[in-house]
């Protein structure tokens, strides 16, 4: 879904992962990336965090053509630095269907089932049972 703004072509992707949701905007440019109105450096502390959402631009070799402008809300640090790569990997697609390969192979295109699972009745947590006692 490519929109014109100000003759200005943007690509969007949504990304998820765990309860976190990131909406990725592309424009092209100079390689910026913004998330919430805030520099990638001051957002991400952890420097790992800053390569995995960096990964499919690396894997398509765009780093220096697209400006990437990103919101983000629920979940940890983790769980939106994963989300924002499933966006940008979603936008990518939208501005180069030839990119496909590259994003599918890597597995950046594959949205993480994994789920925190929910508290049953009976038990303290998911699976974390009473303490049992004989007497």
């Amino acid at each position: 879904m490519a929109r014109a703004a100000k003759n200005q072509v943007s690509y969007y992707g949504t990304g998820r992962r765990k309860s976190s949701v990131a909406r990725v905007y592309l424009k092209a440019g100079k390689g910026n990336i913004t998330i919430n109105k805030r520099d990638i450096d001051e957002y991400f502390g952890q420097e790992t965090l800053k390569v995995i959402l960096r990964q499919p631009l690396v894997a398509t070799e765009t780093l220096d053509k697209f400006d990437v402008v990103i919101f983000v809300k629920g979940g940890g640090y983790t769980g939106q630095a994963g989300a924002c790569r499933h966006g940008i990997a979603r936008a990518l697609l939208q501005a180069d269907p030839d990119y496909r390969p590259a994003l599918k192979s890597a597995g950046y295109l594959t949205r993480d089932p994994r789920m925190k699972e929910r508290k049953k009745y009976g038990l303290k947590a998911a699976r974390r049972a009473p303490q049992f006692s004989k007497r």
